[in-house]
C-alpha cells in the first residue's frame, strides 16, 4: 500500500465499497432489510478504513496528530470563511430557483421537507445519517488523507478533478439499490448528478485550501450541502440546469483564484504539515 500511493486509496476506497454493496443491488430487496443492511453500512466505511489505514502506513503518527488538527481546530477557519460555509448552500439553492421562477421555468423550483419525516423514526434517522454521519465518513478519508497525496503532486484544479471522479464512482452503487432514496427529495440520475459530484470537489477544495487544510470545514460544507437538499432540495426537473450552476460556479472559482491552489494567482498551494517531518513523498 505504501508503494502504490497516491493510488492504494482509490483501490481500496473504492474495491471495499464495491466488494458489499454490489451484492445488495444484485438482491434487487431493499436496502434497509436484513443482511443487506449490514452490507450497506460495511461498504459505506470504506472512506473512512482508507484513509486512516494509509495514513497509518505512510505518515504514521504524525500523520494522525495532523488530522486531529485539522479536525478539531476551528480556529483554522476565519470568520469570513464560516460566513462562507453556512450561507453558500442556502443562497446557491435560492438563487437557482429565483432564477427558474423569474425565466417561468417552473413555479415550484423547490421541495420542501415534509413534516412528517421528522416524526418518522426511519426517515429521520436516515436524514440525519445523510446529513451529519456520512460528511464526516467520507471527508476524514478524501480530504483527510487523499487529497493531500494528490496535491503535493498536482494543481488543485487537476486533484480535485481526480478526486471528484473517483467519489463519483463510488456514489454509482447507490442509484441502483432499491429503496436507499426512498423518500428523499433527491432522485438522482447519473447523467446529471455523477458530473455535479466532480464539479462539487472543485467547490469543496476552494474551501479546503483557504482553511489550512480544515477537515472541520469540508465536512460541515458537505453537511449544509445535504441538509439543505433534503430540507429544501430543487424540483427534479431542475437538476440538470442546477448542473449547469455548479459549473458556473466552479469556473468562476478556478478563473478568479487560480487552478494551482484556488487561494489566488500569487498564492503558492498549501501543503501538508508532515512534509517537513517525512520527506518520503
Amino acid at each position: 500500500m505504501r508503494s502504490t500511493t497516491p493510488w492504494g486509496f482509490p483501490v481500496l476506497y473504492l474495491g471495499w465499497a464495491y466488494l458489499f454493496w454490489l451484492p445488495v443491488v444484485a438482491s434487487g430487496a431493499s436496502v434497509w432489510t436484513y443482511p443487506n443492511v449490514v452490507l450497506f453500512l460495511s461498504g459505506g466505511a470504506s472512506p473512512l478504513l482508507a484513509g486512516l489505514v494509509l495514513l497509518w502506513l505512510t505518515h504514521g503518527t504524525a500523520g494522525f496528530a495532523d488530522l486531529r488538527r485539522r479536525l478539531l481546530e476551528p480556529g483554522r477557519i476565519s470568520g469570513r470563511w464560516w460566513l462562507t460555509i453556512l450561507l453558500f448552500y442556502p443562497m446557491f439553492n435560492l438563487g437557482v430557483a429565483g432564477i427558474a421562477l423569474l425565466t417561468g421555468f417552473t413555479a415550484e423550483p423547490l421541495e420542501f421537507i415534509h413534516p412528517d419525516r421528522l416524526f418518522d423514526p426511519g426517515a429521520l434517522f436516515f436524514l440525519l445519517a445523510v446529513a451529519i454521519l456520512f460528511p464526516a465518513i467520507e471527508e476524514i478519508g478524501l480530504r483527510g488523507y487523499w487529497f493531500d497525496q494528490l496535491q503535493v503532486r498536482w494543481s488543485a484544479l487537476v486533484s480535485s478533478l481526480m478526486l471528484g471522479t473517483v467519489w463519483a464512482l463510488w456514489h454509482v452503487p447507490l442509484v441502483y439499490m432499491t429503496g436507499y432514496f426512498e423518500g428523499a427529495t433527491f432522485q438522482p440520475e447519473l447523467w446529471w448528478w455523477l458530473p455535479s459530484i466532480v464539479l462539487t470537489a472543485i467547490i469543496g477544495t476552494w474551501v479546503y485550501n483557504n482553511t489550512a487544510r480544515s477537515v472541520l470545514a469540508v465536512i460541515i460544507f458537505h453537511f449544509l450541502g445535504n441538509l439543505t437538499g433534503e430540507a429544501m432540495g430543487f424540483a427534479h426537473g431542475l437538476y440538470p440546469f442546477v448542473l449547469i450552476g455548479t459549473a458556473i460556479v466552479a469556473l468562476a472559482l478556478v478563473l478568479g483564484f487560480g487552478s494551482g491552489s484556488f487561494c489566488g494567482r500569487n498564492v503558492p498551494r498549501p501543503l501538508p504539515d508532515w512534509t517537513t517531518v517525512r520527506k518520503d513523498l
